[in-house]
């Protein structure tokens, strides 16, 4: 039995479209997380970068449970002393509902360089526009 290995020729990515109409944050995230790293795919291999490219609309329309809103706090530092910076999660819907979504999925994926390749396959859009027609993608059920 001959062990399988992977060639960059044999891989054929896809483009899948998500609806993020309605759904749930989390779950949303790591369905994405999962066609990402290509954990849907015979060939998986957690060192390689086999995974499809995702687009996601209608991402200011995502569903979120209990006090998310308003008790979720993102923080950031501008490199100045005193720069700490915090906003809750109903200002980031307001103004960067795609920064939210690219967060979480971040948050699940590899730290490393890996993990920073990957993350460049996600494309996220606020309403159902988006300028990636000619791939052909397939539409995700989730």
């Amino acid at each position: 039995m001959k062990t399988l290995n992977v060639k960059i020729n044999d891989l054929k990515r896809e483009w899948y479209i998500i609806n993020a109409y309605n759904k749930k944050l989390g779950r949303l995230s790591t369905k994405i997380v999962h066609f990402l790293l290509g954990k849907n795919k015979v060939i998986y291999n957690s060192y390689l970068n086999i995974g499809d490219n995702i687009i996601v609309i209608n991402a200011d329309q995502i569903k979120l449970t209990g006090n998310k809103l308003i008790q979720k706090k993102y923080y950031y530092h501008t490199g100045y002393p005193g720069g700490l910076r915090k906003t809750t999660l109903l200002e980031l819907m307001k103004t960067n509902p795609e920064k939210v979504i690219k967060q979480s999925v971040k948050g699940m994926l590899p730290k490393n360089s890996l993990g920073r390749l990957i993350s460049k396959k996600l494309k996220i859009y606020k309403g159902k526009q988006h300028p990636h027609i000619s791939q052909q993608p397939l539409e995700l059920l989730i």
